[in-house]
């Protein structure tokens, strides 16, 4: 993974969180984790409708809940505690399923199963969290270079092409797939710092 070194959301920022009003902190924090959560949502089984909802479930409980989190003293890591707080919904959402024999109990008895035999594995949040900021920094990255560039970029940092092969195919000198993949890489580190320090200097 490109972004393997991204820091810890800023606490400044999930401290934002806990005003509804603050819709700038709002809007930055749900680039980010909406797709992350809803993600977790569809592959513990739950359609897209339900799915969606319970991302607004999720996020009404992360906004009554970051005081909580922000003043535990030994606390967990925001990304494992927010996978907690997700899975949970979940889980109230195939109880309430069990509960309504037309809604599919049997399907509801067996994902809840699956939740209870695979706890919380903060590793697996940290990578998805670090795809979702990559996918994210790349969207608003792409547009600023030339569409050979970004392809030189791709097909060698992220489809691990060789880039004597790219650089073949593309009709390019070696050196310049380098400095195309470097120019991009940098760009992007760039973009996901910004993304991490803006709400630090929002403070200031």
């Amino acid at each position: 993974m490109l972004l393997n070194q991204t820091p810890e959301t800023r606490d400044s920022l999930l401290l934002r969180l806990a005003d509804p009003a603050d819709h700038e902190a709002w809007s930055r924090f749900t680039e980010i984790y909406r797709p992350l959560v809803y993600r977790v949502a569809r592959r513990h089984g739950l359609q897209d409708a339900d799915a969606q909802d319970l991302v607004q479930k999720v996020f009404v409980s992360v906004a009554g809940a970051v005081d909580q989190w922000s003043a535990q003293p030994k606390r967990a890591k925001f990304r494992t505690w927010l996978h907690t707080v997700a899975r949970n919904a979940v889980v109230d959402h195939l109880r309430a399923r069990k509960a309504d024999a037309s809604a599919g109990g049997t399907t509801a008895n067996f994902q809840l199963q699956q939740l209870s035999d695979n706890p919380v594995n903060s590793e697996e949040v940290d990578q998805e969290y670090q795809r979702e900021l990559f996918r994210w920094a790349a969207k608003n990255v792409q547009p600023e270079f030339e569409e050979r560039t970004w392809l030189a970029f791709w097909r060698t940092a992220v489809e691990h092409s060789a880039i004597p092969v790219v650089a073949e195919e593309m009709g390019m000198t070696t050196g310049a797939v380098y400095i195309a993949r470097s120019r991009v890489m940098q760009r992007l580190r760039e973009t996901v710092t910004k993304y991490q320090d803006k709400s630090d200097d929002d403070q200031n």
